[in-house]
């Protein structure tokens, strides 16, 4: 289940099916367990179906920042497959951007807020129309930079949304343990749980700690 999502307007159709993510990041997972991939890997799993209906309201002219796990993210902002494919074989499967799509990743966890946050903030100046929408770990959730680029952005009326992928840990760590309890999701944040058969990196076992 998807919180807080209903006030968003559909923007476009998504053509893209569960099994077509599916089958990408299987595809994925033969490169990498065959040692074509020169860098890490973060795969996504159980979460297609959130996040085809969080895209059917994202425009194709919106800026989409992702994280480490961007794989769909990219797929579904409508983003040249193979491209995606090769960026991932040339060992950047945790950094793709491609700006003229207007896709921004970064490995480094919270990064990316501040930099959606002025991107919102030129949109808004210049008096376009488009918006930003970011996505963020549970981790992150729970950090003073989303905190305060929530807080900024709310503040001056900016174009930037905000969705919390929630998969319970922090890179191996269960997140409650982290902080000993979860803050409450705002109102205004997309927020949704998920659980995935892959790790936190590449397509072995979890191990918790």
């Amino acid at each position: 289940m998807i919180q807080n999502i209903d006030q968003y307007t559909i923007q476009r159709d998504i053509a893209h099916s569960s099994d077509d993510l599916i089958a990408f990041e299987e595809l994925i997972v033969s490169h990498w367990e065959a040692a074509k991939i020169r860098g890490p890997v973060h795969l996504s799993n159980g979460n297609e179906e959130q996040l085809i209906e969080i895209f059917k309201r994202i425009k194709t002219t919106d800026w989409v920042f992702s994280t480490w796990r961007s794989h769909y993210h990219a797929f579904l902002k409508g983003i040249d497959p193979t491209w995606i494919e090769d960026e991932i074989l040339a060992g950047k499967s945790i950094t793709l951007c491609n700006i003229d799509e207007k896709f921004y990743s970064s490995a480094i966890v919270t990064a990316t807020l501040p930099i959606a946050l002025g991107v919102a903030l030129s949109l808004k100046n210049s008096g376009s129309t488009d918006k930003v929408w970011v996505f963020v770990g549970d981790m992150s959730f729970e950090t003073g930079a989303f905190y305060e680029a929530h807080k900024y952005a709310r503040n001056f009326d900016l174009p930037l949304y905000f969705v919390v992928e929630d998969n319970g840990v922090s890179t191996y760590t269960p997140t409650e343990a982290t902080w000993a309890k979860k803050r409450e999701i705002p109102a205004d944040v997309i927020h949704y749980e998920y659980k995935s058969k892959y790790p936190h990196y590449g397509s072995g076992k979890w191990i918790a700690f």
